[in-house]
């Protein structure tokens, strides 16, 4: 009887765990809610996140290494978009966007060049104390002076709650088509896996001591 009232507690905490993730699935024009995968790549870790900061899913996700099942949005530069997610962002960390210019099709591209970041949503301090842009939805807009082509438009949730454990990136990509560009090469640019260490003070920071300033890890923002 006692083990299986241990594996009925088991089993609860971990569908207590599962619900708490959540997962980028949708990505469309403006504000409005895109279909579950029809422009982000289907990932195939449910809603686990990844951890290893070496790996390859890190790019986009379990599963995401190509997008041949995955339409590609067409927009124009300066267009603004809307990534959604199956439930609202539930844990405490920085969300940022990257894009990474495809060397043909995005749907055949693996991520495996240069990323450059367009937007933090980092921590405001304003209050006294921190209070993170938790939601359902994240809007923004495709820079305008970037060249026209072919993207891979990545997701970022890097989960920092629960000091001494190991974050947790929650990542979704979507492919789109930016037409209308300019000419302006992004600078500065990463590689993933490399552009997050383990050193990254935010990615070691405490928010829950002494916590009143934050650098999100990464690149800083490209602007045009």
């Amino acid at each position: 009887m006692k083990n299986v009232v241990a594996l009925v507690a088991t089993v609860a905490l971990a569908a207590q765990g599962a619900s708490a993730h959540y997962i980028f699935q949708s990505l469309a024009k403006g504000t409005a809610k895109g279909a579950a995968y029809e422009f982000v790549r289907r990932n195939t870790n449910y809603n686990s996140p990844v951890t290893d900061l070496a790996s390859t899913d890190l790019r986009c996700n379990v599963g995401g290494a190509t997008g041949t099942n995955t339409s590609t949005l067409l927009m124009n530069a300066g267009d603004p978009f809307t990534f959604t997610l199956d439930t609202a962002v539930y844990h405490q960390g920085p969300i940022s966007l990257y894009m990474s210019k495809a060397p043909g099709a995005a749907a055949e591209y693996d991520g495996s060049g240069d990323w450059f970041k367009i937007n933090d949503w980092a921590p405001n301090f304003s209050s006294g104390q921190a209070t993170w842009t938790m939601q359902g939805t994240y809007s923004f807009t495709i820079p305008k002076c970037i060249p026209s082509g072919e993207y891979l438009l990545r997701i970022q949730s890097l989960a920092i709650h629960n000091p001494g454990g190991i974050p947790q990136f929650y990542i979704g990509c979507g492919q789109i088509t930016v037409s209308g560009g300019g000419s302006t090469t992004p600078s500065p640019t990463v590689k993933i896996p490399g552009a997050f260490k383990a050193t990254d003070p935010g990615y070691t920071a405490n928010i829950y001591n002494n916590f009143h300033s934050y650098i999100v890890p990464g690149p800083s923002v490209f602007t045009c």
